[in-house]
């Protein structure tokens, strides 16, 4: 039986290497006479950039993935509470989402520069487009397979909160069915509202008006967050540029000062040697002014010699 290792090991590897890996694990059950498991994974889909950066971050950086889906579960509670009239603090799950979403969008980044793949803005908008609806569905069962996507996921709509509001004369459900999101299809949703009475479906859209400023307050912040912090890096990044800019008048400055220098040294040693074949010619001259004149006396000594005798 194919065990879950291979195909995680199939979602680890660089996506240009996946369709190969597949087919390879394919034909090999295949071979050992396992046709239904064969068939199983050659039906597996290549994924997108976007997704394979969301199963990568699975599967390398398991701790802050964990961190977002725990701040997704909290959040969710949360506002199962608010919805309820029971109360709820959002701030602290909002906080860490949005730290968590941070930290692995940061990594998505570098995972895809290093695997040759341009992070782009849409690129990356799809990455944490993902990563927010992972948070929603958070810890369920009904979630994506996290770090075997095949593709990008959407969240879920807002009629699913209905279920969040309990009904009057209603029986109590566990614990754990209140704890999270029950996501419903919007057929199914559109069926169940139809069954509500005037009142049950004003409080469900009041439910829902409460999610959307709560999703929408949330989003506000996150952009007000998101702008403080390109604005500061905007600052950071002009302030670099201003010293970058003075340090290469400075460096101008100095290599204009060192080609004044070295001109000035190039025509001064110019100069020496012209002046040292000027002196080694007028030396050369005298040299030979004192041979010529050491042979005039030699020559009128004996003159005067020969007069004498």
């Amino acid at each position: 039986m194919t065990t879950k290792n291979d195909i995680d090991a199939l979602f680890q590897l660089p996506l240009s290497e996946f369709t190969a890996a597949r087919n390879a694990l394919a034909a090999k059950l295949k071979k050992a006479e396992r046709a239904d498991e064969a068939a199983e994974v050659q039906v597996l889909t290549k994924p997108p950039a976007s997704a394979w950066a969301v199963n990568q971050l699975y599967w390398r950086h398991r701790n802050a993935f964990d961190r977002l889906i725990a701040a997704g579960d909290r959040l969710r509670t949360a506002q199962a509470s608010q919805l309820r009239g029971k109360g709820g603090e959002l701030q602290e799950p909002l906080e860490a989402r949005r730290v968590a979403l941070s930290e692995l969008t940061q990594h998505a980044a570098t995972l895809l520069r290093e695997s040759g793949h341009n992070p782009s803005p849409d690129l990356m908008r799809r990455v944490t487009m993902t990563l927010e609806a992972l948070a929603t569905y958070g810890s369920r069962t009904s979630a994506s397979a996290a770090g075997r996507l095949t593709e990008d996921v959407n969240a879920p709509g807002f009629e699913a909160l209905a279920d969040l509001v309990p009904d009057k004369g209603a029986r109590t459900r566990d614990p754990d069915e209140r704890r999270v999101l029950p996501f419903v299809s919007q057929r199914e949703r559109k069926v169940s509202r139809e069954k509500l009475s005037p009142e049950e479906r004003k409080r469900q859209d009041e439910a829902e008006r409460k999610q959307q400023l709560a999703s929408a307050t949330a989003a506000l912040r996150d952009a007000e967050r998101s702008l403080a912090d390109a604005r500061k890096s905007a600052e950071r990044a002009e302030a670099s540029l201003k010293k970058a800019a003075a340090r290469a008048k400075e460096t101008q400055r100095e290599q204009d000062a060192l080609s004044a220098r070295m001109e000035k040294a190039t025509a001064a040693a110019d100069q020496a040697r012209q002046d040292a074949h000027r002196i080694a010619a007028e030396a050369e001259e005298a040299a030979q002014a004192v041979a010529d004149a050491e042979r005039a006396l030699e020559e009128a000594k004996r003159t005067v010699k020969s007069l004498t005798e």
